[in-house]
């Protein structure tokens, strides 16, 4: 199952600031909802965990983040991962295309992710993990802004707006 997640924020900061932390993978995957950078291989290559939980059901992903394009002076860069479900009954990959610009109010950031899932998790359907991912990429941005500006991040899942989310898509069939 494959879905594409797009997201477009503002902020109120330089693009040398955003950039700084948007491109410091330690530092991005603490606004990651259930993320975790476990481990850096190289400059490029990093192993994480990810735990998601839709409902009654919680899964958690052991895998590889790999910067493969990271373009500091254009402000792009191009990530790919790859998991394995730690009870072996599915897997995910993701590409990342991640882009900031400078606008009059700040900055101007631009994610284009396309997720394919196999296993438990592909069972709910690409409108419900669309719909999940949404929520976790404006979960991402309200830690980043918290990043930005000092504050604490908390990066634990929020699980009663997850529950939600399954809950609609399931009266929407």
């Amino acid at each position: 199952m494959e879905a594409t997640i797009t997201k477009k924020f503002s902020l109120e900061a330089p693009i040398k600031e955003v950039w700084k932390r948007l491109s410091n993978p330690k530092e991005i995957s603490g606004c990651v909802p259930g993320a975790t950078i476990t481990d850096q291989i190289d400059d490029n290559n990093y192993k994480g965990e990810v735990t998601l939980k839709f409902g009654p059901i919680k899964t958690k992903y052991d895998g590889e983040i790999t910067i493969e394009k990271m373009d500091n002076d254009a402000h792009t860069m191009l990530l790919r991962g790859k998991g394995l479900d730690s009870k072996g009954k599915g897997n995910a990959e993701m590409t990342m295309n991640g882009s900031a610009v400078t606008t009059d109010e700040g900055t101007e950031v631009d994610f284009k992710m396309v997720v394919n899932i196999q296993g438990t998790l592909a069972q709910f359907g690409s409108r419900l993990i669309n719909d999940v991912s949404a929520q976790l990429m404006d979960q991402f941005v309200d830690n980043f802004k918290k990043l930005l500006s000092g504050d604490e991040i908390d990066n634990s899942l929020k699980a009663g707006s997850m529950m939600g989310s399954v809950v609609k898509g399931l009266f929407k069939k």
